[in-house]
């Protein structure tokens, strides 16, 4: 599996999460440590929803969360012991490792979302829906319509600011043009 986040940009994820999370077994700083200090192993860790799907799987939670703890999974082993999750790992940089990382508003952290993969493994009774699909087109494009539009009031305030007609009508213009091709 290729991956398009770059191990920089995992590692950074990493620092910031361990900054400002923590977890409910501590062994799990030094696994998160041990990861970040070896590139072959960044190169192989994927963060996924879901990682029990996963052949090879971690899945550790923080204390802002209810979920379990820790789990490690390899095809049909489950252990919660952090140690045999690290010397798997240790032994076998080469193989792909999946982490879900359970903590609040997970689904909605900027920083988690950079380094997100869709999940290989996912049933596809658990994908979502092309329903879903359209919905997230919408909503999408209500926000980048939002935003242009909270860019040209930012950039016609600043015009009245500066006492610039020209620009001020120009850019009023071009708002109205935008608003008119929403409706």
């Amino acid at each position: 599996m290729n991956s398009s986040i770059s191990i920089a940009e995992k590692k950074e994820f990493l620092k910031w999460f361990l900054k400002n999370y923590r977890f409910h077994k501590r062994e799990c700083v030094w696994l998160i440590n041990y990861f970040i200090s070896d590139d072959l192993v960044m190169e192989n860790l994927h963060f996924v929803e879901k990682a029990e799907y996963c052949p090879k799987a971690i899945i550790l939670s923080t204390v802002c969360s209810n979920e379990v703890p820790f789990r490690f999974l390899k095809e049909n082993i489950v252990t919660s012991d952090v140690e045999k999750s690290f010397h798997d790992i240790r032994l076998n940089p080469e193989e792909q490792v999946f982490v879900q990382l359970n903590f609040q508003h997970s689904n909605k952290n900027p920083q988690y979302s950079v380094v997100m993969e869709e999940n290989p493994f996912l049933p596809e009774s658990l994908h979502p829906t092309k329903q879903y699909e359209i919905w997230a087109g919408l909503i999408l494009d209500e926000a980048v319509t939002s935003y242009r539009e909270q860019c040209l009031y930012e950039k016609i305030n600043e015009a009245l600011d500066n006492k610039d007609k020209e620009t001020f009508l120009k850019l009023t213009e071009q708002l109205k043009r935008e608003r008119s091709s929403m409706q």
